[in-house]
């Protein structure tokens, strides 16, 4: 496999449109702790776009265009992204401090995460998580499809 420095290997790299790729990298930086990677456009223009990741989460940010928009713009969302933090509880007052949207406050679920759910500035959903327990899926009525190896 060929190494490419500007995406990792065997990640999943979600694209998330922003009405303004430029606020959202200081905003995501400021409340959920991500960095910024890199950034494109036009110099002294508009960024079209930057890759940010928290951790090992990775994530890329689009400008809004014809057959993009955000959350904001069309008035819902679409998907959810969670992402595992180690300490759950000091993000969680962290995003809140910043002024994130709380939409679920922090808890523990039935599967073995504790979590909190937030909004960002456009509307995108996000959960945080961390393993709070080790709960077999068929124990809150998953049914496996094949066992892990």
């Amino acid at each position: 496999m060929i190494v490419n420095r500007s995406v990792p290997v065997n990640t999943v790299l979600p694209h998330l449109v922003y009405q303004n790729v430029a606020e959202a990298i200081v905003w995501l930086a400021k409340t959920f702790g991500f960095t910024e990677y890199y950034r494109y456009g036009e110099p002294g223009g508009v960024v079209n776009g930057a890759q940010m990741h928290l951790g090992n989460a990775w994530i890329m940010l689009q400008q809004e265009r014809e057959h993009r928009a955000s959350p904001a713009r069309v008035g819902y969302g679409t998907q959810s992204l969670t992402i595992f933090v180690e300490d759950v509880e000091a993000h969680f007052q962290r995003a809140k401090v910043a002024g994130a949207k709380i939409v679920e406050e922090l808890h523990e679920t039935g599967y073995g995460e504790k979590q909190y759910g937030a909004a960002d500035l456009d509307g995108h959903h996000w959960l945080f998580s961390r393993h709070a327990r080790d709960v077999n899926p068929e124990e809150w009525g998953a049914t496996l499809a094949k066992p892990p190896a």
